[in-house]
């Protein structure tokens, strides 16, 4: 996709979003289903995934991680965000790739220590980009590419999340 049609793409929904602003907010919903084994079974629209426990929790690996569906939504997100950021500004990109990763202690998931936080230490993101974008463009990308990724954004600024518990 080049510039010009991105641009085209997004134009009416911009235009709308700016005269009728409620239209822009979407809700956007997972849903889970409790399964054996300590796993959740997890509905995504387009493919079921069974998530459980990591093994250093005391899984056996057979089920996907929360930890690494979070990394894997933060990946997907800034990619899509970087490819939409370039063709945008007119790069192209021949080829990318986009690595995450994350550091967990797991004492503190397993209550070992109290001391240490549940959840990420740190994210790494990482992109390799095979391009003739110069230093100046890379910096560009890079800053609306952290600006606009909804994952990105999210995890770095924290969300204030409701639970509620009820009966089926």
């Amino acid at each position: 996709m080049n510039a010009t049609e991105i641009r085209n793409l997004q134009a009416p929904l911009k235009e709308k979003y700016r005269s009728n602003s409620e239209s822009a907010i979407v809700t956007l919903k997972t849903r889970g289903n409790l399964g054996d084994n300590i796993s959740c079974k997890i509905e995504t629209g387009r493919a079921l995934s069974e998530a459980g426990l990591h093994p250093a929790a005391g899984g056996d690996g057979t089920y996907i991680c929360s930890g690494d569906m979070l990394l894997e939504a933060l990946t997907a997100c800034a990619g899509v965000t970087l490819n939409a950021v370039a063709a945008s500004m007119g790069i192209k990109l021949e080829k990318g790739i986009v690595e995450a990763e994350g550091d967990l202690d797991f004492r503190g998931t397993l209550g070992v220590s109290k001391d240490v936080p549940v959840g990420f230490k740190a994210i790494r993101l990482n992109f390799i980009l095979d391009s003739n974008i110069t230093q100046n463009q890379t910096e560009i990308l890079s800053k609306l590419t952290e600006r606009f990724c909804v994952v990105y954004q999210t995890l770095i600024n924290g969300v204030k999340i409701e639970t509620s518990y009820n009966k089926l």
